[in-house]
């Protein structure tokens, strides 16, 4: 396995077990994060708050990858978050990341998902 993709491997396995450290590990201090829904630039520090009150609202997450590929400077991640929300609710959302990773830490993340689908999230 490649550097990026064992990297790719770690990332979603530190959100699956809401380890935020992890997490921030696998970031470049300066990393982006975009989202195609709001096309802002958040931070590495905005965008942890977000996964940490993502591991709060949502137990059990579970990634399925049903395409990860190699591309030039990074990834591409195809997937479908699954979890419990806190009503007990079942949770499921598609999404595509376009991963951009250099000196073996992600520097760019652009995640397209359906807003609608994810407002369930703060139900």
């Amino acid at each position: 396995m490649s550097t990026v993709l064992a990297l790719a491997e770690k990332f979603v396995a530190a959100i699956e077990a809401g380890d935020i450290e992890a997490v921030k590990a696998c970031y470049a201090s300066d990393a982006q994060i975009w989202h195609n829904f709001d096309d802002i630039n958040q931070s590495v520090t905005d965008n942890l708050k977000v996964l940490r009150w993502m591991s709060g609202v949502l137990s059990e997450r579970r990634y399925d990858i049903s395409r990860r590929v190699e591309i030039p400077g990074g990834y591409l991640q195809q997937h479908v978050l699954h979890g419990k929300l806190k009503s007990g609710a079942p949770f499921s959302m598609p999404a595509c990341l376009v991963v951009q990773v250099a000196d073996g830490r992600i520097t760019r993340l652009e995640e397209y998902l359906d807003v609608g689908q994810a407002a369930a999230l703060r139900a």
